[in-house]
């Protein structure tokens, strides 16, 4: 973890680096600003910012706790990253093949991926004969699933699903204290940077998006919302 992740500090500093106030502004809602009553350029540009900064870094995040899930499950059970569509990772416990799909938090997805994902699971199960030593996962890196088996598949979150793929309880609580390593150095690095795109914005929006001072909402929607034929 302490060599690695880095790499996901990298990624988010390299991301908002390349960021565009056009990119912001097209996936933005600017109807609930306007509803928050903001009113100044400033605010609004950093308000926007910081929500599109923040759905990024979910993904980017959720990819690297993915890929330390399987990091793990190999070393411990020689697990491997599943080739089959929607399995990312499968490995052998105790005489059971497991199959899992991971997400960063319960909260993932709508009734329709859901049905997706189980699909994926069927499929599988096909593939590989409907053993009936398969157990289909459906494993979150953090939260509570208070009712687990859904039939299925199971739905293992937090510390159920660290331990599942690691064999060791206290896991979930373990790799907190590695993913610290060098925050402060690669923060104080993304956070210089963040100012300045802020300030860049923040002036690129006043002089496209503003009148006397004032914030333009109809060009803004416009921009974001107006047909493009």
């Amino acid at each position: 973890m302490e060599k690695h992740i880095g790499g996901f500090h990298d990624k988010r500093l390299n991301s908002l680096r390349r960021l565009r106030l056009s990119e912001v502004l097209k996936r933005k809602n600017p109807y609930l600003f306007k509803a928050k009553n903001v009113s100044t350029a400033g605010t609004l540009v950093k308000s926007l910012t910081d929500a599109y900064l923040s759905s990024q870094e979910e993904g980017l995040f959720g990819n690297f706790l993915e890929g330390l899930a399987i990091f793990i499950c190999e070393r411990v059970y020689r697990g491997k990253k599943s080739s089959a569509e929607g399995i990312d990772l499968e490995f052998m416990r105790k005489g059971r093949r497991y199959l899992v799909a991971i997400k960063s938090g319960p909260n993932w997805g709508n009734s329709q991926q859901i049905r997706r994902m189980v699909e994926n699971f069927r499929q599988a199960k096909r593939i590989l004969g409907q053993d009936r030593n398969i157990v289909t996962v459906n494993g979150c890196c953090y939260g509570r699933e208070p009712s687990p088996n859904k039939g299925n598949y199971l739905k293992l979150c937090g510390q159920d699903f660290w331990a599942l793929i690691s064999g060791k309880e206290d896991l979930y609580t373990d790799i907190i204290e590695p993913l610290g390593y060098k925050a402060k150095e690669k923060n104080d690095a993304f956070w210089e940077s963040y100012s300045v795109v802020i300030n860049k914005f923040t002036q690129e929006f006043m002089k496209s998006f503003c009148i006397k001072g004032k914030i333009d909402w109809k060009r803004l929607v416009r921009f974001n919302s107006g047909k493009t034929r």
